[in-house]
């Protein structure tokens, strides 16, 4: 007798048959698994490509950058800041923190991201002024 898979309490999905999607900042999203505390997704930023710059309203985030280089900026309140990006890299962006990345290098910029809670919409990201000029 086959198994009911709709009766299990877990998910698994190969990333290539992860939806994909556009980001509100304009990166690439395959959303890979979520649980009602969190969602986990992977990104891409094509070579030369700078996001939009966004803030979150009510999610948190922790990134760890998987392949390519680029920057990412931060600001909260006085806090600013610019971070290179590059593989191994790991960091966090803050509920209400605006922020904004640019890939600097010649192959995609590829980040994988968790999200908490789930990430609830695209109405989520409120778009702002960031460091550079946006050119997706």
């Amino acid at each position: 007798m086959a198994e009911d898979k709709t009766l299990t309490p877990w998910k698994t999905q190969a990333i290539g048959a992860a939806p994909r999607a556009i980001a509100p900042d304009g990166s690439t999203v395959h959303v890979l698994s979520a649980t009602t505390r969190g969602s986990m997704i992977r990104f891409a930023l094509s070579p030369g490509r700078v996001s939009r710059a966004v803030a979150h309203q009510t999610v948190e985030e922790i990134w760890y950058v998987v392949a390519g280089t680029g920057r990412l900026w931060r600001r909260l309140g006085e806090a600013e800041e610019v971070t290179e990006l590059a593989p191994g890299m790991s960091l966090t962006i803050p509920t209400g923190a605006s922020f904004q990345f640019r890939n600097d290098g010649d192959q995609p910029l590829d980040i994988v991201a968790v999200t908490m809670p789930p990430w609830p919409g695209d109405d989520e990201a409120l778009r702002g002024a960031g460091l550079w000029q946006p050119a997706i």
